[in-house]
């Protein structure tokens, strides 16, 4: 009985040691903001269509947004 009081002391005493000096970890992952960018539907159209004496034709057609932002395709067809 005098080993096992012992025995049993100095495990606790073990036990709370190494409770004192456990750390705790946070690892946050915060992930980057997402951009969500609304473009209205409004678009200006303009198209230009041209025919030559010749037989060819042409068809210019230039959109531009609120943004300012423009695209213009240009076709051409000749018979």
């Amino acid at each position: 009985m005098r080993l096992t009081l012992p025995a049993a002391a100095a495990l606790l005493t073990a036990l709370s040691v190494q409770a004192a000096t456990a750390e705790t970890t946070v690892i946050r992952r915060d992930g980057p903001d997402t951009v969500v960018v609304d473009r209205p539907e409004v678009e200006r159209k303009t198209v230009v269509t041209r025919d030559s004496g010749d037989g060819c034709s042409s068809k210019t057609v230039t959109k531009t947004n609120e943004y300012g932002d423009r695209k213009t395709v240009h076709k051409e067809t000749c018979d």
